[in-house]
């Protein structure tokens, strides 16, 4: 993989950050790209290092989680097959706002930011076309955060579970039960919650018969019936 050309354009291409950009363009972003990987539970980066590159997966997921002073952490995203992370080192050397870990076995293409700054300084109109994805997807994020600002702990678990759901159909299971992996405080950082208001909602919902909760992992029975708990 990290040699072939071809397959990095082909991961490149289906990314919206570069959907604009020409094939011409597409093969000089992936001569500065190449293969890493990352065993479970490994950290890719972590809060305050210097900045040195960007990741796109290929396989495997990972969360971008973000340490508060008291000790708290928020889970900001979780990414999967396709997904990109770590994008401002493309455009800036500073530090990592967020830690970023791998959830299982992680397969990545790293994008290398000295290398990919350089080029953006030799080819301007790729860095225009870059700054507009950048800025909606900037956009996006502002939105999730305000919206989480004024929504219950129902409506946050409730939308983190949908989410999950959304990614996992994405990956290809298209069954009726959809089965998650991941604990209880990995749900609630991901909603914004404690793991306490988290757990007393997921224990609703399994009374509900919507979902049943196992060591690890977490089961939904009825992905459409998520949809009454959001307001």
């Amino acid at each position: 993989m990290a040699g072939s050309g071809e397959e990095k354009v082909a991961v490149l291409r289906e990314l919206a950050l570069f959907s604009t950009l020409s094939e011409e363009e597409l093969a000089e972003v992936a001569e500065a790209a190449e293969l890493a990987r990352f065993g479970a539970g490994e950290v890719v980066f972590r809060e305050g290092e210097a900045s040195s590159g960007c990741y796109v997966i290929r396989s495997g997921h990972a969360a971008v989680v973000r340490e508060h002073a008291a000790g708290r952490a928020l889970t900001l995203a979780r990414f999967g097959p396709g997904d990109m992370f770590g994008e401002l080192a493309m455009v800036d050397d500073g530090v990592r706002s967020a830690t970023v870990t791998a959830l299982d076995e992680l397969q990545t293409i790293a994008i290398r930011g000295e290398a990919m700054r350089r080029l953006l300084r030799q080819q301007p109109e790729i860095a225009v076309k870059m700054i507009a994805a950048l800025a909606q997807r900037l956009r996006q994020a502002n939105e999730r955060l305000a919206g989480q600002s004024f929504q219950t702990v129902q409506t946050r678990v409730a939308k983190a579970l949908r989410t999950l759901v959304e990614a996992a159909r994405e990956e290809g299971d298209a069954g009726g039960e959809i089965v998650i992996t991941g604990t209880q405080a990995e749900l609630a950082r991901l909603a914004g919650s404690s793991r306490e208001s988290a757990s007393r909602f997921l224990a609703v919902l399994e009374r509900a018969g919507v979902i049943t909760q196992g060591r690890g992992r977490l089961t939904v029975h009825d992905p459409a019936a998520l949809e009454r708990y959001v307001y």
